[in-house]
């Protein structure tokens, strides 16, 4: 089969082009992710330089097709700045022209880059550092659950290999490399190989792109906008899921409904903004009180619940004192405003049967009500009743949504 090298430039002129235009296009329709702008650009800058390329050829010392290398390493380098884009870190000027500065200078420097093959290897040097650098900012990012993630660290770092072994892979042909025959198979396969990963790699990070739109949609359904915590929603899902695993074990369970005592006279005396820090405040504290494996969700309000497993009753008390004072000290002065605020908290703890997690969160706000009457800024215990549950039925938990 004859592999027609002006073919396969013109395809991936053609290719590179429409992937360009397509991802900015993209990045229209969603501006929120500036990542997609970076790599369309880069897709565009490569398709001027393979043009170019097919226009001067590759001859050394030729000015035009130096300048022509030193897009295709700037295509490269803007590809990597998207992949430090996408992960919210700061595009790096310097080192987006490190690579064609390099170029040119060792290029003019005979005693250096004096022949055909040491220009392969130089160029192939600089495409590998800035390809393995894409898949290396994607790999610092791999805490978010992206599973397109990791296909497209797999194809980059493939690529950079692949490029890694072009002159060795060249020097160990049962034929002469330098042969027309060999350059001309050579070039085709290179030249079809690039094509195949520009098109794959391309598919790769929009489909990155997608995704993370389509996470962040899902984790802004179900996290509370103001706290950082889960929402009423979101809490009564994974609570129930979590109490369900636990009771089935029968490690203890303990359900715990707090409200933070005379809110509104907060909002009222120092305004909503200071209300706003006050929550905020609450979940910050709290969070750090309670383990990692615990739940912590905002019902309403100010009236927040949460979940604590495989605890003694006497732990579980002491959470909850924990949690009270900690927030009570956190609040003396909040942006220079005495507030002084306090919380009243209610729990309920059960182990063994099954249960439902609303009934549990009925009778913790049960006990939440009485640590009001008795005062509030106090913890109140008591052990699931499953005869008082059904006593208490006709008054259900009223949780006013997120």
């Amino acid at each position: 089969m004859n592999l027609d090298v002006n073919t396969l430039f013109f395809i991936t002129i053609y290719v590179e082009a429409i992937l360009g235009l397509l991802l900015l296009f993209a990045w229209i329709q969603n501006a929120s992710i500036r990542a997609v702008a970076w790599w369309g650009c880069a897709h565009l800058v490569r398709a001027t330089s393979v043009v170019l390329f097919g226009v001067s050829g590759f001859t050394i010392g030729d000015t035009s097709a130096d300048l022509t290398c030193c897009l295709l390493f700037l295509a490269f380098a803007i590809t990597w700045t998207g992949a430090r884009v996408f992960d919210g870190r700061k595009a790096l000027p310097l080192w987006i022209a490190a690579g064609p500065a390099l170029w040119l200078v060792l290029n003019y420097i005979p005693a250096v880059i004096g022949s055909a093959d040491q220009r392969i290897v130089l160029s192939s040097g600089i495409i590998i550092a800035y390809t393995w650098l894409t898949a290396f900012e994607f790999w610092r990012g791999r805490s978010e659950p992206l599973v397109s993630r990791w296909p497209a660290i797999f194809m980059l770092v493939a690529q950079g290999t692949l490029f890694l072994l072009r002159t060795p892979l060249a020097a160990l042909l049962p034929w002469p490399p330098l042969s027309e025959v060999v350059d001309n198979i050579w070039l085709a396969v290179l030249s079809f190989e690039a094509l195949l990963f520009t098109i794959a790699v391309a598919f790769i990070l929009l489909a990155m792109a997608k995704e993370r739109t389509e996470y962040r949609h899902r984790t802004a359904a179900m996290v509370d906008p103001l706290t950082g915590i889960a929402n009423r929603r979101a809490f009564l899902i994974d609570a129930g899921e979590l109490v369900r695993k636990v009771v089935a074990g029968s490690p203890p369970v303990a359900v715990l409904v707090i409200d933070l005592d005379h809110f509104k006279s907060i909002n009222d005396r120092f305004g909503h903004a200071i209300g706003d820090r006050v929550l905020q405040i609450f979940a910050t504290t709290t969070k750090g009180v309670m383990r990692p494996a615990d739940l912590l969700g905002r019902l309403g309000g100010e009236e927040f619940a949460a979940v604590l497993c495989n605890l003694s009753p006497e732990k579980v008390a002491a959470v909850g004192e924990h949690i009270r004072r900690a927030f009570a000290e956190e609040t003396r002065d909040v942006d220079g405003c005495p507030v002084a605020a306090t919380l009243s908290i209610g729990i309920v703890l059960h182990q063994g049967t099954p249960v439902d997690v609303l009934d549990l969160l009925m009778q913790a706000d049960h006990e939440l009500y009485r640590a009001k009457e008795r005062g509030r800024n106090r913890v109140e215990v008591a052990t699931y009743d499953r005869t008082r549950q059904q006593r208490d039925a006709a008054s259900p938990l009223e949780m006013a949504p997120a």
